[in-house]
């Protein structure tokens, strides 16, 4: 211990500015870590999207966001469902099995979806993330085949895909269009982003 006698004024003065010092460190980390908070604009971003679909009619298609993804929803005409069955033999993952984009298991089935009729799917091509078009008319088509039954094109490179979103064989794209979470709220309203089974 030093003999030096200890100021009370200086160890006052001290101890203050230490304590105004530390309040100021926590006024301004507060702001600093309250940044790594996601915003409100990103939570709406990553929220389910419900989606009226009661206007819908057979062989049309409505694209809505979700995540900042393009998804489809299409209301196929018994015609279009046929061609599921034909493009089966063709298609590289008929079963959805990949799990590149893991498959709902609602959606593990020939039409990929929940009822038969409605597809609901991610426009975004597995293999370097372009949009692929709709093709939907079927026959012979500029960069299709010449027995083309409807489904998608991605114009990038060329990958193809049914009208369940499943990528024929012998194409760029790994993976069939990923199926998001959904569930059906009524007959008209879907819910994109969330099932009974995941809040994604």
């Amino acid at each position: 211990m030093s003999d030096i006698p200890v100021d009370p004024a200086k160890r006052t003065w001290l101890i203050a500015t230490g304590c105004a010092g530390a309040a100021g460190a926590a006024f301004t980390a507060v702001p600093f870590v309250s940044s790594f908070q996601p915003s409100e604009r990103a939570k709406a971003a990553g929220a389910p999207v419900e989606v009226d679909i009661g206007a819908l009619k057979p062989g049309e298609k409505v694209t809505v966001e979700w995540r900042g993804k393009p998804v489809w929803i299409m209301k196929r005409t018994p015609e279009m469902l046929e061609t599921l069955k034909k493009t089966e033999p063709q298609v590289a993952d008929p079963k959805s099995l990949r799990t590149a984009f893991p498959t709902p298991d609602y959606a593990k089935n020939q039409y990929r979806s929940i009822k038969p009729e409605v597809f609901v799917g991610v426009g975004i091509c597995s293999h370097l993330g372009c949009s692929p078009t709709d093709k939907l008319q079927a026959g012979p088509q500029p960069s299709l085949p010449d027995d083309w039954m409807g489904g998608f094109l991605c114009p990038c490179h060329g990958s193809t895909f049914d009208l369940a979103g499943r990528v024929f064989k012998n194409k760029p794209a790994p993976d069939n269009l990923e199926v998001p979470p959904h569930k059906y709220l009524s007959d008209t309203r879907l819910l994109i982003g969330e099932d009974d089974k995941n809040k994604a």
